[in-house]
């Protein structure tokens, strides 16, 4: 399959990890209620590089109200919402992209129903030739792991710390990596050559999110990809 190329969701995804290296995903359990917005736009204020809405168990209408009210918030910031392992639902409240696991539908579909200025993301555990299939599919990011025990994903597989360098290596694209990231790991990721990090419990879980932000040993240098 020849490799497919959309260079302005992949700048728009750049532009993002510009602002902050921090790729924060919700949690219900952890932000129950309201608390689903107050924590988000605690760290939209603060400086996130985008926000993903995961919900795993809400009716689809409730679903939906959610994922528009935190869009609101994120067009408030200007950081992109992406929306977790349903296209359907990014595509009709035109949210700024859909981040796929492997059993989530097609790659190939989603980047032609989502066009060209729409980010999108791939799961690819720990796996480069995961990965191969994404990038050629046409993702703008590729998210490994899980790097250290995780609450959020306790049965995914291990990931080993070089296989970042690994993929830093082998391809064109952001790497994303997630799986117990914390303040207190999140720079053994960053050497390995990380370009940002999925959190969740790390900072949804604590009960100031800005002051975890900053706790984060995030990037100084500029980040270089050809696109």
């Amino acid at each position: 399959m020849p490799q497919i190329h959309n260079a302005r969701s992949q700048q728009y995804f750049l532009k993002a990890i510009a602002r902050s290296a921090i790729y924060a995903i919700t949690d219900s359990k952890l932000m129950p209620g309201d608390q689903l917005f107050s924590k988000a736009e605690i760290v939209l204020k603060a400086g996130i590089g985008c926000l993903q809405y995961r919900e795993k168990n809400a009716a689809p209408d409730q679903k939906k109200q959610r994922a528009q009210q935190l869009l609101t918030l994120c067009r408030q910031y200007n950081t992109p919402l992406i929306i977790n392992d349903d296209l359907e639902l990014a595509l009709e409240i035109d949210a700024d992209g859909v981040h796929l696991g492997q059993s989530d539908g097609s790659l190939t579909d989603a980047r032609h129903k989502l066009g060209e200025d729409k980010i999108l993301g791939a799961t690819c555990h720990a796996s480069l030739d995961l990965a191969e299939q994404a990038q050629r599919a046409g993702a703008d990011y590729l998210a490994f792991g899980r790097f250290f025990p995780s609450t959020t994903k306790p049965n995914a597989p291990a990931a080993p710390l070089e296989l970042i360098a690994q993929a830093k290596a082998r391809f064109q694209r952001p790497i994303v990596v997630i799986g117990g990231i914390d303040s207190d790991n999140s720079g053994q990721v960053f050497d390995q050559g990380a370009d940002m990090i999925a959190v969740v419990n790390s900072l949804f879980g604590t009960h100031d999110p800005s002051e975890a932000l900053n706790r984060f040993c995030l990037p100084r240098a500029p980040l270089q990809i050809n696109v």
